[in-house]
């Protein structure tokens, strides 16, 4: 009896082995949900072996599952002890997630472990570089390499770093060195691409995102960048070609719908742009443009309801365009929805508070309210910023005008139509500030006028009086 047992035990272990190396083969040939299914139930034979846990979390990273993959590696650790690989992985995920303090006290426990555990210090650099701490990334990278100059994660990492800092000439070489150390570096020609695309290297940008797609053509992200790039850049044919593409490869993706509109739309082709954008919603009710774009379309076309309700919609998505801000905190002018209109005109100045444009919105956004000495506040400062912009010089000169400032209002049209030459409004605006300057200094020039006769009058009188003291007491 007690052999049919032993016999049936190690029967049980092999099938529990034979699913883990199935799982690994499957992990191998990207089926990582399979993969995943045959560890979970390998390890429910056999609770025990850290590395079936190991295994299952490096799996769950692959499906982005990461708050998974750390319990995983929470269990391999309970199996297996301190082991800086695991702990490694698990550091690494920390950060995924934004849990950075866990990250970092993790990958400094790795370091009292074993000071020579490289990956400790080179993971790190993106922790670091996600907090904003980037002179603790770039501290952490000349920690690596003093154990291993040629670490292309490293180079990776640090490029990070820098193209967050917009130090992209720097993340450029980095990600190069990457790149030649690891020629099969995932999208590392992408990431070049955006860099020479964020630095205004168009035809540079163009030639890595085609070596990205020679190596990896199914990759969306990649695709849809450079349709962007071109769509920037004029290239609409081009652009339309990469978001259809895209289609072809998943025809749910809501954002090539959406720039497929854009192109649309660009184009005058509304009834075809507002198809697209609603196609875009339906596949992602949280996209932002799709709601700005119909209500555009809604406004020309009168429907101020619809409009207001799609810009509402928009607006609570939390877009952060300045451009698109902008143009939706107008049409909320447009429609009376001020609160709304004085809520993205916020949003540009918190982002930007040199933006002349966003402070000129905030003051017309007073002027319908009735607030006018706030709004000529703001108008002034959007002048004071340096803007040259001729409508915010004439809106200016118009409320010192309102406001009675009469010499301010004649010094700020006068700039105003230095810049825009004839302009019929301007010069109207101008010769009513002007005829107000004629007209007070007439007044005042009446009240003087006035004073000085009746002071002649009174020094009359008193020579009358003096003259008659004078012959009465002769």
């Amino acid at each position: 009896m007690f052999d049919t047992f032993d016999t049936q035990d190690y029967k049980f272990w092999d099938e529990a082995e034979e699913k883990a190396f199935v799982a690994y083969e499957m992990y191998e040939s990207g089926q990582m949900s399979s993969a995943l299914k045959q560890l979970g139930e390998a390890i429910e034979m056999n609770p025990t072996n850290s590395a079936w846990h190991f295994n299952a979390g490096l799996t769950l990273d692959t499906l982005e599952r990461f708050e998974e993959a750390i319990d995983a590696y929470e269990h391999a650790l309970n199996l297996k002890g301190d082991d800086p690989e695991i702990l490694n992985c698990l550091a690494v995920d920390y950060t995924r997630i934004g849990q950075y303090d866990l990250a970092i006290s993790t990958f400094e426990y790795i370091q009292q472990l074993d000071p020579t555990f490289e990956p400790c210090y080179c993971n790190r650099i993106i922790t670091y570089a996600e907090m904003d701490q980037h002179e603790k990334a770039e501290h952490m990278f000349y920690l690596a390499q003093q154990i291993n100059p040629d670490c292309p994660i490293c180079f990776y990492n640090i490029g990070n770093s820098l193209f967050s800092q917009q130090r992209y000439k720097r993340a450029i070489w980095c990600w190069q060195r990457t790149a030649q150390l690891e020629p099969t570096h995932p999208q590392i020609n992408y990431r070049i691409a955006q860099a020479y695309w964020a630095s205004g290297n168009s035809q540079l940008a163009k030639a890595h995102f085609l070596e990205e797609l020679r190596t990896n053509p199914g990759d969306i992200d990649a695709i849809l960048d450079f349709g962007m790039l071109l769509l920037e850049y004029g290239d609409t044919d081009g652009a339309k070609e990469k978001f259809s593409r895209i289609l072809e490869l998943d025809p749910d993706f809501a954002a090539a719908l959406f720039y497929l509109g854009e192109i649309a739309f660009s184009r005058d082709n509304h009834t075809k742009a507002a198809k697209l954008f609603n196609q875009a919603l339906t596949r992602n009710a949280r996209l932002p443009g799709p709601r700005y774009r119909l209500a555009q379309l809604a406004l020309a076309a009168g429907d101020t309801d619809q409009a207001s309700r799609l810009l509402r919609e928009e607006c609570d998505l939390g877009a952060d365009d300045t451009e698109v801000l902008l143009s939706m905190g107008s049409m909320f002018l447009r429609l009376g929805e001020f609160d709304y209109a004085t809520n993205c005109f916020l949003r540009v100045v918190d982002q930007d508070r040199s933006n002349a444009d966003a402070f000129h919105c905030l003051g017309m956004a007073l002027v319908k309210r009735g607030e006018l000495e706030g709004a000529l506040q703001f108008f002034e400062h959007a002048v004071n910023v340096g803007s040259q912009d001729v409508d915010i010089l004439a809106d200016t000169a118009s409320l010192y005008f309102k406001a009675g400032q009469l010499t301010r209002a004649a010094e700020t049209i006068t700039t105003a139509r230095a810049l825009s030459g004839d302009d019929k409004e301007i010069m109207r605006l101008a010769r009513r500030i002007q005829f107000a300057i004629m007209t007070r200094n007439f007044k005042l020039h009446l009240v003087h006028s006035r004073l000085l006769l009746n002071l002649k009058l009174l020094l009359a009188k008193y020579k009358c009086r003096l003259l008659y003291l004078f012959k009465s007491r002769r």
